[in-house]
């Protein structure tokens, strides 16, 4: 080979070598992984722009320092004995480490260190290739606050309570000592007409209200859940007594029964709890939370706002519950009912003035079942409809044997279901009925609650002044228990205003309640409505509503309420007597 040969062959491999070298700088330049490159003595001779982004520190502030500047101090010396024992071994280490950039955050990075050797086996350089895992440990991070937060009111989900309610009972299990956990089941009443009335933007905004008010009562040990639409469970962790579950509860409710301010509206609820305890009712999540539910639905039923505690008798009323429902169908099926009657008096010229139909059911299985039982689950079932369609049919023909016996001029006022009055064809069918029984609307007085007006829309005040064109007298029941509004009375064309017998049972000994009565009543005859008192019991009560000019009184003190044909020789002989 010659000298020209030679000199040809170096040019091509000093062309080749800067070429590999163009190379590598351009990749070691753009790559979008850290690379920090030592010498055997671990100090650093060279870093790439990625590394220099990740961490915050330029090249010239690395250089000729070790890779300690970056630990976070996460991990110990172990670690790091650890990771170099590998790299000797292997030539390799890979794995998940936590460093420090210049401003002091502390990130996780995906780390390679590879021992780079010469051709004699003999360590020249040390390579790290990191990979920055902030993002993608922050994506995590959200995913499983995700699954395990609930998205609306920021507490956890149903699925974060079972797990820790799992890992609670886990533990509480293995100690020596006895533990006692309160778990509630909490439904907030009536919230399906709040969403109804108000929206769901308003509902939702309510739930996250509620969520934050029950959040202030609680401990970090304890455990707080949206479980359902308008549902929460809540365990109460390690109580010394049961009288501290009562007492929380208490103080649930007395958070939920204090206004609501929601877009500048005043919003009242309250709250159904149920409580059950670990270990006596239950040792399992499923248990716990399944009987705490039971005793809330029993809390209900004893009306809005209350709690109760799991007892053995709520498995019984469970299987009751079942019986009330087949027999109430069957009583629908073959109209088992029968009406009541309860009459309403002049408080200035003592005459009877209508009565209020009331609609009672006796049972061959279940005995005499109250209206305070059946009439909420008939409305929960969707069970009012056909039955109010028949408590109708039997004030038609009560007005008949009414008339008959001369007393065509004492109306019937019938209790109109919220759910009942919601059915777009309440109106047509409340006319059928009317058309095949020959009676008319002006026989007749629809009572229905603040619940029924709460559906303040256009079309509930279309089927108000319908219902007025017809004929009947309108009233509002219960007024003062619920959410009681100038607005609403104004709004809707109403003739009576019925007191709720809560503010008239002590009207002779609270001058508080005597003036709450008394504003009623001025404020509804300002509105051209007259006004009865319900639960009039006492002579006493009857005078003390007349000097404040209450229009009609209705109550025991004047009659109880009492089967038609009872009905019949009580106006006979209220007639004779006045």
């Amino acid at each position: 080979m010659s000298s020209k040969d030679f000199t040809q062959n170096d040019r091509n491999i000093a062309h080749s070598s800067a070429y590999e070298t163009s190379i590598i700088k351009v990749i070691f330049e753009n790559v979008e992984e850290g690379i920090m490159i030592t010498n055997k003595q671990k100090q650093i001779v060279a870093v790439n722009p990625a590394f220099e982004f990740v961490t915050g520190y330029s090249s010239q502030e690395v250089i000729g320092h070790k890779p300690v500047i970056l630990q976070s101090g996460l991990h110990d010396s172990a670690f790091y004995k650890k990771m170099w024992a590998k790299i000797d071994t292997d030539g390799i280490w890979q794995g998940e480490i936590w460093n420090r950039r210049k401003t002091g955050d502390i990130y996780p990075e995906w780390l390679t260190i590879l021992a780079v050797k010469d051709a004699d086996d003999c360590i020249m350089n040390y390579c790290g290739i990191f990979t920055d895992l902030s993002e993608r440990k922050s994506v995590e991070s959200e995913l499983k606050k995700r699954t395990l937060t609930d998205l609306l009111t920021k507490i956890n989900n149903r699925f974060a309570y079972l797990e820790r309610m799992k890992a609670l009972l886990l533990t509480s299990a293995a100690t020596t000592t006895p533990m006692r956990h309160a778990i509630y089941f909490l439904d907030i009443d009536r919230f399906k007409q709040i969403n109804d009335v108000f929206g769901h933007e308003v509902g939702d905004k309510l739930l996250i209200a509620v969520a934050k008010r029950i959040q202030k009562l609680l401990k970090n040990k304890d455990i707080f859940a949206r479980y359902g639409d308008d549902e929460f469970a809540i365990t109460l962790t390690n109580i010394v007594h049961p009288r501290e579950a009562a007492k929380f509860a208490q103080q649930v409710i007395y958070e939920m029964e204090q206004p609501f301010i929601i877009e500048e509206q005043e919003i009242f609820v309250s709250a159904s709890i149920g409580i059950s305890l670990y270990p006596l009712d239950g040792t399992t999540t499923d248990e716990l939370v399944h009987r705490a539910d039971k005793a809330m639905y029993f809390s209900r039923q004893t009306g809005p706002g209350n709690f109760a505690f799991f007892i053995d008798d709520l498995e019984i009323d469970a299987k009751r519950v079942l019986l009330l429902d087949t027999e109430l169908r069957k009583a629908i099926e073959n109209d088992d009912f029968q009406l009541y009657f309860q009459p309403k008096v002049s408080l200035s010229t003592k005459q009877v003035i209508g009565v209020e139909a009331l609609v009672r059911w006796k049972n061959e299985k279940l005995g005499f079942v109250s209206p305070a039982e059946f009439i909420p689950y008939a409305e929960e079932t969707g069970l009012i409809i056909p039955l109010s369609e028949i408590i109708i049919e039997m004030a038609c023909n009560a007005f008949h044997v009414l008339r008959a016996n001369g007393y065509a001029n004492v109306p019937i006022a019938l209790n109109i279901s919220s759910i009942h009055f919601q059915q777009p064809n309440f109106l047509e069918t409340i006319q059928k009925i009317l058309e095949k029984n020959n009676a008319s609307a002006h026989n007749f007085e629809i009572e229905v609650t603040e619940r029924t007006v709460l559906e303040n829309s256009l079309e509930a005040v279309s089927k108000f002044n319908r219902l007025k064109q017809l004929g009947f007298t309108l009233s509002i029941d219960d007024f003062g228990t619920g959410y009681s509004s100038l607005s609403y009375l104004i709004r809707f064309p109403f003739d009576v205003l019925k007191i709720d017998r809560s503010f008239v049972q002590h009207i002779c000994s609270s001058e508080e309640k005597q003036g709450v009565v008394d504003a009623i009543i001025h404020m509804a005859h300002r509105l051209n409505m007259q006004v009865v008192a319900e639960g009039v019991e006492s002579t006493q009560q009857a005078e003390l509503l007349q000097e404040i000019d209450c229009d009609f009184a209705q109550g025991f003190h004047y009659g109880k309420p009492m089967p038609l044909g009872e009905l019949l020789q009580f106006l006979a002989y209220w007639e004779h007597i006045q």
